[in-house]
């Protein structure tokens, strides 16, 4: 809208959004299981690389069969770009919950025709073609995945609790991941190699068309973000009025990059960094133990699990610290220790027992229990409400590509190239002493409303004290909150009563 448009005034306790927490376990529940189901079939997949390489390429040796199938897992992210601009895009046109549903719907589907492909002995080389395909679909829808539940959890959750709740978003994908991981570990102690490779490995991938069914069916059942609603609601009523709205109408990708392009890349650099650690831990960690140390496949699989699982129930307890002490100091913890123990870590690994390698997997698990779940309270807070889905797909799902999900294929060529096995280390090292620097410009977002919004608060007692202590509160933003009168209509007609007078 044009500046004179724009009123300042006083918080009033009817501008502030009180969640109501039945429908925020919902939306929290809803949303989980989409998390859950897209990093079960990344557990799936990473671990069964070294079962499906003589499936797809039966004549290659297993050093070009295990880069085949880490280049098909980064070759998931290629797609992811065009799946978050076009997911983003959308979301923030007809809403979080309807897209939600939609991603979840293709990747659950994706996942299940993997199971479906025949192998080279049927089709020859156009059985590795049509897993490509089939991954690069997947990869398109799980585009729109993580950061539209980033952000329709954060629109849902109180301003001063955000990073708790949405840290279950990545203890659900840890859990997926371990899930996935554990699964696979069972088949091959029950079936043995030969029967794994014959048909044992497609089990896991078929078992997504059930689980997906019961997500999908958790996801129709919740309800849109009240953020998303008054936006959506102002922009209808900036229309009646003649008003441009040009803030609250959702901009394709150009404008999106030209409007909050210093934002994006920061979130960019950060997502590069924190996924670098998480996907080595997650995704590569088995085949390296495999093909590099010796283990055989179901050690390789097994080691990760009780590591995976002790991570995933502390990243509840990060989410929490960051709420208290800032999102800063707690992804500095991330970035710092990250280039503290990377080396150590590998150093263990290398060692060869069982309990060294336990140990050296603690240490790469540690950094990310603080890196990457704060980083999804605190990158949808670098956007407003109106293009947020949108900005996070673009510097979410470019980072990834680039830097997350490609990790695996670029420690593992490293690797290759140099014949160093401590390469892994160096990586995560560089990347994470990057993104060090970088969180220096990240604007602090713990307990303050997000961008584009009105405040957020658990209960109608905390809405009465932040009215009344809004002068001195530090926390408050008055010159972004949405005092307009497009905005104001909206929630009143939201709230079902006629729009009150504005006062200086």
């Amino acid at each position: 809208m044009t500046e004179h448009h724009l009123q300042q005034r006083r918080l009033r306790i009817s501008d502030i959004i009180v969640v109501d927490h039945r429908t925020l376990r919902k939306a929290l529940g809803g949303t989980i299981v989409g998390n859950t189901m897209e990093w079960y079939d990344v557990g799936v997949f990473g671990y069964l690389i070294t079962t499906m390489g003589p499936v797809f390429l039966p004549e290659s040796d297993r050093a070009v069969q295990n880069l085949f199938l880490l280049g098909t897992f980064a070759a998931t992210f290629i797609a992811r770009p065009l799946g978050g601009i076009f997911f983003g895009w959308l979301g923030d046109k007809i809403g979080r919950q309807k897209v939600l549903a939609m991603t979840l719907l293709l990747m659950a589907a994706a996942t299940f025709v993997v199971g479906l492909l025949p192998g080279y002995r049927v089709l020859g080389i156009w059985s590795a073609v049509l897993l490509v395909a089939t991954k690069l679909v997947q990869g398109f829808s799980t585009g729109g995945e993580y950061s539209g539940a980033t952000t329709f959890v954060c629109e849902h959750a109180p301003d001063r609790r955000r990073g708790f709740f949405v840290s279950f978003l990545d203890m659900g994908s840890y859990l997926g991941f371990a899930l996935g991981a554990a699964l696979v570990s069972v088949l091959q102690l029950l079936l043995g190699e030969a029967q794994m490779e014959a048909w044992g490995w497609r089990i896991p991938f078929l078992i997504a068309g059930p689980l997906g069914a019961v997500a999908i069916y958790f996801r129709m059942k919740i309800e849109e973000s009240p953020a998303f609603k008054a936006t959506l609601e102002a922009e209808a009523v900036a229309a009646a009025h003649h008003e441009t709205g040009d803030e609250l109408r959702p901009v394709g990708p150009v404008g999106i990059f030209k409007d909050h392009w210093r934002r994006i890349v920061l979130a960019m650099i950060l997502v590069a960094a924190g996924n670098s650690v998480g996907y080595a831990l997650t995704s590569y960690m088995p085949t390296y133990l495999t093909s590099t140390k010796g283990y055989d496949e179901i050690h390789g699989t097994l080691l990760t699990v009780p590591v995976l699982v002790v991570m995933a129930v502390c990243i509840p307890l990060a989410g929490r610290l960051a709420d208290r002490i800032g999102r800063r100091p707690v992804l500095w913890i991330g970035a710092i220790s990250t280039v503290a123990l990377s080396l150590p870590a590998f150093l263990l690994i290398a060692i060869g027992t069982v309990p060294a390698t336990l140990a050296g997997l603690a240490l790469v698990a540690f950094p990310v229990t603080f890196f990457v779940p704060n980083l999804a309270s605190a990158l949808p807070a670098l956007f407003p409400t109106a293009h947020r889905y949108a900005a996070m797909g673009i510097a979410y799902n470019f980072a990834v590509a680039i830097f997350g999900g490609t990790t695996p294929f670029i420690i593992a060529s490293l690797i290759q190239a140099t014949g160093n096995d401590l390469m892994p280390a160096f990586y995560l090292m560089a990347t994470s002493a990057i993104a060090a620097v970088t969180i220096y410009f990240l604007p602090e977002s713990a307990r303050r409303h997000l961008p584009g919004s009105m405040p957020s608060v658990d209960s109608e007692d905390a809405a009465r004290e932040l009215v009344a202590t809004q002068d001195a509160n530090p926390l408050l933003e008055m010159d972004t909150l949405p005092f307009d009168r497009s905005y104001e209509a909206a929630r009143a007609s939201h709230r079902g009563r006629p729009e009150r007078p504005t006062a200086m």
